[in-house]
């Protein structure tokens, strides 16, 4: 006699239905048991550092947003601004190094040559003028007359008027030419402006050695 003896056709329907149900049930929970029976029956508490099989903690992964540890950190030292470099201003010309404003300038020699020579012969000498004029324009200087000069003089002399630019072209040629530099004497003090160069016949042309 079965278990659905006695019962009508529809109950012994259910009946089937249920078992089969149940036996399906079974299956899936003893496989269920089988899969998961290697797990950890405990979930890591929040946190904790989670550790493995042997026991060393695992490195815990970064929060969300935080920057990675790997990075290294921005460095803190700037590089300073280079200075700009300082203007140089071009220096300060030296005295006596230029001539007159608006004249030629150059050495404290060259500087003078702007200043009119006026050349003239007091020796028997032919052409001595002529020739000490061509010397003194050779080197640059700015011969506007040359002439004879009556009466008798001891030496050549380069005559200036004191406090005047002609001054120091009187004597930066005499030095060069190799005789004195005195201011004018009375009889050619209204001879218009520049150096009056005198020559007598210890004048040696082209001699420039100042001896």
């Amino acid at each position: 006699m079965s278990l659905f003896s006695g019962l009508s056709r529809p109950m012994k329907a259910a009946g089937l239905a249920l078992v089969g149900v149940a036996v399906i049930a079974a299956v899936i929970g003893g496989i269920t048991l089988t899969s998961g029976g290697g797990d950890s029956d405990t979930a890591t508490p929040p946190g904790t550092t989670p550790t493995s099989s042997d026991g060393a903690p695992q490195p815990s992964s970064p929060a969300p947003g935080s920057p990675s540890a790997s990075t290294p950190p921005a460095s803190s030292s700037a590089v300073p601004p280079s200075s700009a470099p300082a203007s140089s201003a071009p220096p300060a010309s030296q005295p006596g190094q230029t001539g007159q404003p608006g004249r030629p300038g150059g050495d404290q020699q060259a500087s003078h040559k702007w200043v009119t020579v006026r050349v003239y012969n007091n020796s028997t000498i032919q052409g001595l003028a002529e020739q000490a004029a061509k010397d003194f324009r050779a080197s640059g200087w700015n011969v506007s007359e040359v002439k004879g000069y009556p009466g008798r003089l001891p030496e050549t002399v380069a005559y200036y008027r004191p406090g005047t630019d002609e001054e120091a072209a009187a004597k930066a040629l005499a030095l060069e030419f190799g005789f004195r530099a005195e201011p004018r004497f009375k009889e050619i003090e209204n001879i218009g402006p520049g150096v009056i160069v005198i020559l007598t016949k210890d004048y040696k042309t082209n001699d420039k050695d100042g001896s």
